[in-house]
């Protein structure tokens, strides 16, 4: 439990948090009855803006949960968020850039916006909006699960703790829907600088203090020892096809995502948006920093005593906050821990907007084409409310590690707008929209039935699929039916095409 001495700043350092969220509605004002100024900030954000946005935007629980979490429970594996990271900023590079210019140029605000017009479908513009806002569900829950994780800590110990948390993530989230109604992405803006500064000096303080507080310099030596599990250090070779296609996979989702489609949208420029992205692998350095934690802490005695009164399925949620409470000093335990728990906030806030967006512009709209703006702007304001409490009500019903383990179906639907959105942006004239449709639905349709034949149709603990080539995350090999139908499909169309267009020249 924390003291009272991490307590203060906790709360002080939150209600300084609150203020920045509502003060954005102030900041670079527009009118913010417009869709793109509520959801994009105009589209007015320069350089370091954009690269803390998206910073906060990719930089999520994943960061400080799921992968110590991973890494704590089953080692080297899930050090495939390291490279991972590496390659996605060189994806980003490659699409981020052109779609920012036609969306510029033909007003899109979301990836569904894009499409639709590409290749003048309604129906793929539709289920592509539908598979962006389904895949962020489980994301959400993480956040809250990493939040949960903060609360866990800080008031384990005390009566009725699980009744205090619940209620305290209930204001939190009434807190955060009042001022993502008003202030839109300029208040989420605000608040990511915020995080993304105490998440730094948490990073740093992480790498410096904790390997002091062990002594000798002796901690990871001392973490391994603990372990003693060779395959813990090293991916065994069976694994090596499924640590290769985690990397690609992961890579290709990540800047497919609605709301980091939201982020580089609201960049100022695309010279501005290219530099800030080639900047952003800085924050790798801090991935790879607290994916470290989740080996360190077995040589934190006083932290694994914790951590041992908790079930084995869900210690790993709570390495990193542990680790704060017990190598820290009980003031910077309230800063820390209140980074990690914005770092989830945050998140889930753009997220939020970004499927408002998609369910507003891209499903309503299409039904009743003739909505007013003042209808859009309040269907999507309250539906980006509707979907924080919706991630929040499935924290309370679903145990924390199921939603842990379901962020990776996320991954493998999104994955499957790739053909339609990367290659719709260089390759309009080779693709058509029929076979895109159903190399979509094949996409999303065997993705699932493989993740739950692996897990045997019950709780999703795996990703990947057993082959003759060995393990590979499913999101891959989903992708490959549904790019190997995209591209078939279209070039037989194609073909028909000309041969229909050559017989009717020779008449």
């Amino acid at each position: 439990m924390i003291g009272f001495d991490g307590t203060i700043p906790f709360v002080g350092l939150f209600v300084l948090f609150i203020v920045l969220g509502f003060y954005g509605k102030y900041w670079r004002r527009g009118d913010l009855n417009h869709v793109h100024e509520w959801s994009l900030a105009g589209r007015r954000l320069g350089t370091a803006l954009v690269f803390f946005l998206i910073g906060a935007d990719i930089y999520t629980a994943y960061t400080f949960v799921a992968i110590p979490s991973g890494v704590f429970a089953k080692g080297s594996l899930y050090f495939f968020a390291i490279p991972y990271v590496g390659l996605t900023f060189g994806v980003a590079l490659v699409t981020m850039p052109r779609l920012w210019s036609l969306s510029r140029e033909k007003g899109y605000i979301t990836a569904s916006d894009f499409v639709k017009d590409r290749f003048s479908s309604k129906i793929l513009s539709i289920l592509i909006a539908m598979t962006g806002i389904i895949s962020l569900l489980p994301y959400i829950a993480l956040q809250i699960v990493g939040m949960k994780s903060v609360l866990t800590v800080m008031l384990s110990g005390t009566a009725n703790s699980n009744t205090v948390e619940e209620i305290s993530l209930l204001i939190a989230f009434v807190i955060l829907a009042a001022f993502t109604y008003t202030s839109g992405l300029r208040g989420a803006t605000l608040t990511a600088v915020f995080k993304d500064i105490l998440i730094w000096i948490t990073v740093i303080a992480l790498i410096v203090v904790v390997p002091l507080s062990i002594g000798g310099g002796g901690g990871f030596a001392t973490a391994f020892k603990n372990v003693k599990n060779q395959t813990y250090i090293t991916v065994s070779e069976s694994l090596v096809p499924g640590y290769t296609t985690l990397v690609l996979g992961s890579a290709l989702a990540l800047y497919l995502y609605p709301h980091a489609i939201n982020g580089v949208l609201s960049s100022e420029s695309a010279q501005k948006l290219r530099t800030s992205t080639a900047l952003l692998p800085l924050y790798g350095v801090g991935l790879a920093i607290m994916a470290l934690m989740g080996i360190l802490v077995y040589a934190v005695p006083s932290a694994m005593n914790f951590l041992s009164h908790f079930p084995e399925s869900s210690r790993g949620i709570l390495v990193v906050p542990s680790l704060i409470l017990y190598t820290m000093p009980g003031w910077f335990s309230g800063i820390a821990l209140l980074g990690i728990f914005v770092g989830g906030l945050v998140p889930a806030a753009i997220m939020a907007m970004s499927q408002a967006s998609l369910l507003t512009r891209n499903i309503i709209k299409e039904i009743k084409p003739n909505m007013p703006a003042s209808s859009e702007i309040r269907i999507t304001k309250i539906s980006s409310t509707a979907f924080k409490f919706v991630a929040l009500g499935f924290v309370f019903i679903v145990p924390a590690t199921y939603a842990i383990s379901l962020q990776l179906l996320g991954g493998i639907l999104i994955v499957q707008i790739l053909p339609a959105v990367f290659f719709g942006l260089y390759v309009k004239s080779s693709l058509r929209k029929e076979p895109l449709i159903v190399g979509l639905l094949v996409g999303i349709f065997s993705g699932i039935y493989m993740v739950e034949y692996t897990n045997n149709f019950g709780a999703l603990t795996s990703s990947l699929f057993h082959t003759t080539f060995g393990s590979l995350y499913v999101a891959v090999i989903a992708l490959v039916f549904n790019l190997i139908i995209s591209f078939g499909g279209s070039a037989i169309m194609n073909k028909k095409r000309l041969l229909s267009y050559g017989e009717g020249s020779s008449q």
